[in-house]
């Protein structure tokens, strides 16, 4: 318990790892990336979510993980046209969930990334995503494409220059990543910048309530 044993000290270095690395795994929370096809989720384990987004995992019980992705409610839950996507519009948060023992085993190794939070950048991710959608008593808005999913309405507006990957890089850039959401309109931009994390040391800042000076 090194962490606990340097509080005394008021300071802590931060850790680096880099990603995908076997200190990397030992090190910090779980956040994965996946990429499904055109657009980009964000998810974690249900273990390691975090009140108040724990309220959205009560609806998907016996699941091990569950993804948060961000589109247009007008062609997603209305059928709408897609060209029309390209205007602004309401948008809309999709939640999967996922009892697969490994997310590669549903999306393929090759679609999954994950990368390595202290609990307070996992915090504020969740946070995000909590702060996304528009009623906060995790009612679903219209049940899922498929089994184990559910639209939420969102708070965001969804359009050409604000679609599900600008969401997904916000969401990461919420958590402190060395992302960059703006100019994100497709699925390979924010998946190139996700792909460099893997091979590079990301720093992982000590959780406040276990380094605060006593």
């Amino acid at each position: 318990m090194v962490c606990l044993a340097l509080a005394a000290c008021g300071t802590v270095p931060k850790r680096v790892a880099p990603a995908g690395s076997a200190s990397a795994m030992d090190a910090g929370v779980p956040v994965y990336v996946v990429r499904r096809g055109w657009h980009v989720d964000v998810g974690m384990a249900l273990t390691d979510l975090q009140p108040p987004l724990q309220m959205v995992a009560a609806a998907f019980p016996g699941s091990r993980y569950l993804l948060f992705g961000f589109g247009d409610r007008r062609y997603l839950v209305r059928g709408g046209n897609l060209l029309a996507a390209l205007w602004p519009g309401p948008g809309i948060i999709l939640a999967t969930s996922l009892r697969t023992p490994q997310l590669g085993d549903a999306f393929g190794d090759e679609n999954v990334i994950q990368l390595r939070l202290s609990t307070q950048q996992m915090r504020t991710l969740q946070g995000f995503i909590w702060a996304t959608l528009l009623s906060h008593d995790a009612t679903p808005l219209a049940p899922g494409p498929y089994p184990g999913s559910a639209y939420y309405e969102a708070v965001q507006r969804y359009s050409a220059v604000h679609t599900c990957n600008t969401w997904a890089a916000e969401a990461l850039e919420s958590g402190e990543l060395p992302v960059e959401s703006v100019g994100v309109e497709f699925a390979w931009q924010l998946w190139h910048q996700v792909q460099r994390l893997q091979g590079r040391a990301i720093e992982i800042p000590p959780d406040p309530a276990i380094t605060k000076p006593r």
